[in-house]
């Protein structure tokens, strides 16, 4: 019998087989698989086990009858969230912060990893770098409490210095015209740092030769950086703005909570807050959970959308 025909006649392992094989292979790693078993335990009841709330969405949700006991109402409580007083405000607020967010938020790494990129002097650059990796440690907590102090009309140094140009003191976080502007500096200030490590790690990558070529050509800096460090961080860039693109329908919970307050609601409420005083304070778990199915749901539906579109002109993508 030829060596073609034994291989035409093999039968693929069965099941028994397969099995046999994976419990083999089991043992062999059975330290890795303890190690990673905490893992998805805590996945699984903090991440996956909860997702049977989302049957609260579609039930006239009762404490006394549970969430199986209480009666199926089918859309009614996507219906009563968007006829609601509040909904139309807090989408609106919610779409234009994270829009702002994106415009300065997102090329601020990207530029400042092409500005570290270039020092020459490492001392100076560990140094810069952990000043603005600090900020990404400081809960929103503390940070609303220092910027309130900073900020404030009466003792704050920004107001000191106004005061001192002769203008009149500004209440930043109760005045509709600097709140939105007040949110997205700080975010931008919190997130640069720890969001240019991603694209510092992408110039590492990047071949010395190239810049020695440029060099020998007679590139200036500028023209090295627009040829060769832009392109090799284009990945990179594009994966992350698809995420930022599906993360417009969503906000930052943690710092809008710590510094909002009833003066600002009308530029200050957004969606998260919203589903908030819905569950917690008005009890109407039904419409919290149909408010947050329908931010996941957006969301995952833009970053369908970005990224059909981002590759139908590159090649890069999610997948």
């Amino acid at each position: 019998m030829s060596i073609l025909s034994s291989i035409m006649i093999r039968k693929p392992p069965g099941a028994a087989a397969r099995f046999a094989a994976w419990l083999k292979s089991y043992w062999k790693n059975r330290y890795l698989f303890y190690m990673m078993f905490p893992c998805l335990l805590f996945f699984f009841i903090f991440k996956y086990l909860p997702m049977y709330g989302i049957i609260l969405a579609f039930k006239d949700y009762r404490i006394v009858d549970g969430i199986f006991g209480s009666p199926w109402c089918g859309l009614d409580n996507f219906r009563e969230l968007f006829s609601g007083r509040d909904f139309p405000r807090a989408f609106r607020n919610t779409i234009i912060l994270s829009v702002y967010k994106l415009i300065f938020g997102f090329p601020a790494p990207i530029i400042l990893a092409i500005l570290l990129n270039e020092l020459r002097v490492i001392l100076f650059k560990k140094f810069v770098q952990t000043l603005s990796y600090l900020p990404h440690f400081l809960s929103w907590v503390v940070l609303a409490g220092v910027f309130m102090e900073i900020f404030s009309p009466t003792r704050g140094i920004v107001n000191y210095l106004l005061t001192s140009l002769g203008l009149e003191p500004i209440f930043f976080f109760g005045d509709q015209n600097w709140f939105r502007t007040l949110l997205v500096s700080t975010e931008v200030w919190k997130s640069v740092g720890w969001g240019s490590i991603i694209y510092l790690a992408a110039l590492s990558n990047v071949d010395p030769s190239l810049y020695e070529a440029a060099v020998v050509d007679g590139a200036r800096r500028w023209h090295q950086m627009i040829h060769i460090t832009l392109p090799s961080l284009l990945p990179v860039i594009t994966i992350m703005f698809i995420f930022a693109v599906g993360g417009i329908i969503s906000d930052d919970f943690d710092q809008i909570f710590n510094f909002y307050n009833e003066a600002v609601y009308e530029v200050g409420d957004v969606l998260s807050t919203y589903t908030y005083r819905l569950g917690i304070k008005e009890m109407e778990y039904g419409l919290a959970t149909a408010s947050g199915l329908f931010t996941t749901v957006i969301a995952f539906v833009l970053i369908l959308l970005t990224n059909f579109i981002v590759k139908r002109f590159s090649d890069y993508g999610i997948w």
